[in-house]
């Protein structure tokens, strides 16, 4: 039986942040702008904090060329800064993504391996 559980632990952005292209799950906070789209004044919006996957780089070029260092990037191509720093949307606490199920320290797995490790998962019991 291969035990399905797993612990996430947390860091706060404000004392640490993670190594340059690790794919980590960020707890983002900001405000959803009020209907008008994104030009509606933001502090009309309702607050909100929230966990996304994303990764962390020490150097990122935004589609206009902009360079933003220290951040974390969406799936999007979004760049929010970590908490304290001037941004609408940032990364509160962050942690590192878990392991695919039923692998000890795998996060990713490519070409022939993936069949038998979705194998190994399915086959799996959680943990009690």
């Amino acid at each position: 039986m291969v035990n399905l559980d797993t612990v996430v632990t947390w860091v706060d952005a404000r004392s640490a942040l993670p190594s340059s292209g690790t794919p980590v799950a960020a707890a983002i906070t900001g405000r959803y702008p009020a209907d008008g789209g994104a030009e509606a004044d933001a502090a009309l919006g309702e607050e909100f904090w929230l966990v996304r996957p994303m990764y962390f780089t020490s150097l990122h070029f935004g589609a206009d060329g902009t360079e933003h260092r220290d951040c974390f990037v969406d799936s999007d191509g979004v760049v929010r800064l970590p908490y304290g720093l001037d941004s609408a949307e940032t990364v509160t606490h962050w942690a590192e993504l878990p392991t695919l199920p039923g692998e000890m320290t795998t996060r990713a797995v490519l070409g022939e391996g993936v069949q038998a490790a979705l194998q190994n998962a399915w086959s799996a019991q959680p943990g009690t």
